[in-house]
């Protein structure tokens, strides 16, 4: 295995630096000089990026969360018949990290359905492949209201 060594860029800070070489010590090292007060030295840029990535990770776990709920809630849906212990567990897990993610990032509650109908998208995707129930028509949208979605009690007929 060959590995991949970061040439210096003579153009860019020590923190550039070591934030492409070694990110691991560029975290520790920014945080000691936020808690130094030594914002001069801070490489902003990269901070930045972290901050809108902790963000996006936020959301994207949300996403992702409905995505396997959804896909649970068709299961049940559509597969009566296959119904477990296992998939009411999944749903009821799936819930409970739903809360604690919008209970963490309370923003994300402006643009849940948006996410709701991504997490739809790939929901379906993971319905289709693990069921092999391709020829069944789904609603083009979402059929659960997201009400429904976090709602302990609602599985749906």
């Amino acid at each position: 295995m060959e590995t991949q060594t970061i040439e210096p860029d003579f153009n860019a800070s020590n923190e550039e630096f070591l934030y492409a070489s070694d990110f691991y010590k560029w975290s520790l090292k920014t945080a000691e000089l936020l808690r130094q007060g030594r914002f001069g030295e801070l490489d902003i840029e990269n901070i930045a990026e972290e901050i809108e990535s902790l963000g996006k990770s936020e959301k994207k776990e949300l996403r992702n969360r409905l995505a396997v709920l959804i896909m649970h809630l068709i299961k049940w849906q559509y597969q009566p018949d296959k119904r477990s212990k296992s998939w009411k567990s999944t749903i009821s897990v799936q819930r409970v990290e739903i809360k604690f993610v919008l209970k963490d990032s309370p923003s994300l509650k402006h643009i849940v359905e948006t996410i709701i109908e991504e997490a739809y998208e790939k929901a379906i995707v993971m319905f289709q492949k693990e069921t092999r129930f391709n020829q069944i028509k789904l609603p083009d949208t979402c059929p659960y209201t997201f009400n429904q979605l976090i709602d302990n009690n609602f599985l749906p007929s």
